[in-house]
């Protein structure tokens, strides 16, 4: 199996909306908005979003920008066990 080369690592940055509900917010939303090829992209689009029904009726800070790399293997990379 050929190794990645993660010396060519391209960003890409993941845009979602997530609060917490419930009677003692015991539950999360979670919405994927978009994908963007930089973080000041996905910042832009938070301003088209946070004007919008139903995302102007919380905070900006319910918005959230995670960065992934693409073409990496970042998590499970040595497999996994179940423990029942």
């Amino acid at each position: 199996m050929n190794k990645p080369d993660y010396s060519k690592k391209r960003d890409t940055f993941v845009l979602y909306h997530a609060y917490d509900y419930g009677k003692e917010k015991e539950h999360t939303e979670t919405k994927i908005l978009g994908v963007y090829s930089s973080r000041k992209k996905a910042k832009e689009a938070i301003e088209r979003y946070r004007h919008l029904e139903g995302f102007c009726d919380y905070p900006k800070k319910c918005f959230q920008i995670d960065e992934y790399n693409i073409d990496y293997d970042m998590w499970w990379n040595e497999g996994f066990f179940n423990s029942d």
